[in-house]
């Protein structure tokens, strides 16, 4: 059996056939930091960038992504998504650490495919939502450590980032 499930017996690429495989609830959760200078940060903190409410405008652009995912992923199922949320922490610079943000993306469904790509997609969407709001004021910003950090439902079961 090929590991990869988007390839056929050939090698060729091919959407995963899910028509037989039962409806469950299922959850991702994704998680992904941009780094930028503690000015930007300030600015992004105090709602004065140009463009508007940064984290508002991003949080948009985050569900919108999840949801457009399979447009945007050529082997990607459409779904009918349950429930999309993103949050966002400021972390301010100190030793180990430079300003920014965290994004995480909890997406949920009830259906025979998981939606990890979707929170993923909805994490770096957010973040690159941030990026093009507050580029005028800090080219140099890192999106950064974007992943899967957990899982459930469906036949592999639970996965969590330790």
């Amino acid at each position: 059996m090929n590991p990869l499930t988007h390839f056929d017996s050939q090698g060729q690429a091919h959407m995963v056939d899910v028509a037989g495989k039962s409806s469950t609830h299922r959850i991702a959760v994704a998680g992904g930091r941009i780094e930028m200078q503690p000015a930007t940060l300030t600015i992004i903190e105090a709602g004065n960038a140009k463009k508007g409410d940064v984290l508002g405008i991003a949080r948009v652009a985050g569900i919108m992504a999840a949801k457009k995912t399979g447009d945007l992923i050529p082997l990607c199922h459409p779904l009918a998504l349950t429930r999309i949320a993103i949050d966002f922490e400021i972390v301010r610079q100190h030793e180990s650490m430079t300003s920014g943000i965290f994004c995480k993306a909890t997406v949920e469904t009830v259906g025979p495919t998981g939606v990890e790509m979707e929170a993923l997609t909805a994490v770096q969407v957010a973040l690159l939502t941030i990026y093009d709001m507050c580029k005028a004021v800090d080219r140099g910003m890192t999106i950064t450590d974007v992943k899967l950090l957990e899982k459930h439902g469906g036949k592999s079961g639970s996965f969590r980032v330790e």
